[in-house]
């Protein structure tokens, strides 16, 4: 599929609709069901687009780029359209971005090395809920399906993985391993595991987000807040180079 003249650096789905950042500064809607697949072309960047994500509810996209802007287009939003809200309280790229599976509106992104902040809005007010410095580079985030609790991956100067509470942002465990910056996070479909790939060329495994048991009522334990050596569900399970 075209529509793109240069790279493409992000992708995210809605169901019939596929769309792509690149570094030409735009955002491009494809629907993969008919030939002429292009529907839409949305210019609000002036850097290259590094993180796009559909809402669950399918109504919102937010778009991350390299001019340190955060967008938030509509659904319906054609190739003439301005976002919903264009929000420049990033001090560097924004690149990691995850919606709130517990809260509808809710959205976290994360900053680049001159930022290093974890931030929460309310995508239908495009108010800042609150702003965390990590001390390091935010690559991606993901959010815990299971509990309220969202993993963030960094770059310099350690490369580890943090698993924070929310809302208070307690931060639970640091999950270390990797030699070069966390690029991406996904989670298993089970919701258990979560595979991390990073700049050094591997892929790492983690048991972070175990489904609570009936007999915890959903709830972790002490021993697994206080990150213990033993705990199952902050453990590194394997890696692959």
């Amino acid at each position: 599929m075209d529509g793109h003249s240069d790279r493409v650096g992000a992708l995210s789905w809605n169901r019939h609709i596929l769309s792509s950042g690149g570094r030409d500064n735009i955002v491009v809607n494809h629907d993969v069901r008919i030939a002429e697949h292009k529907v839409a072309t949305l210019s609000s960047h002036t850097q290259e687009v590094c993180g796009l994500a559909w809402s669950p509810d399918g109504l919102t996209l937010a778009s991350g780029a390299n001019d340190n802007k955060l967008c938030l287009w509509d659904a319906a939003a054609s190739s003439s359209s301005r976002p919903r809200f264009e929000l420049t309280d990033h001090q560097a790229a924004v690149k990691a971005l995850a919606w709130s599976p517990h809260e509808r509106n809710l959205l976290a992104t994360g900053g680049g090395t001159a930022d290093r902040c974890i931030k929460f809005w309310n995508t239908q007010t495009g108010s800042l809920l609150n702003s965390v410095d990590t001390g390091s580079q935010v690559c991606a985030l993901q959010w815990n399906p299971h509990e309220k609790e969202i993993l963030s991956s960094h770059g310099f100067a350690r490369n580890q993985l943090c698993l924070w509470k929310y809302p208070t942002m307690a931060k639970v465990k640091e999950l270390d391993g990797h030699t070069a910056r966390v690029l991406h996070m996904a989670v298993s479909p089970d919701g258990g595991s979560v595979v991390s790939a990073a700049a050094d060329e591997t892929l790492r495994f983690w048991d972070v987000f175990a489904p609570p048991s009936k007999s915890h009522a959903g709830k972790r334990s002490a021993s697994d807040i206080a990150g213990g050596a033993t705990s199952k569900k902050l453990s590194r399970t394997m890696h692959i180079r």
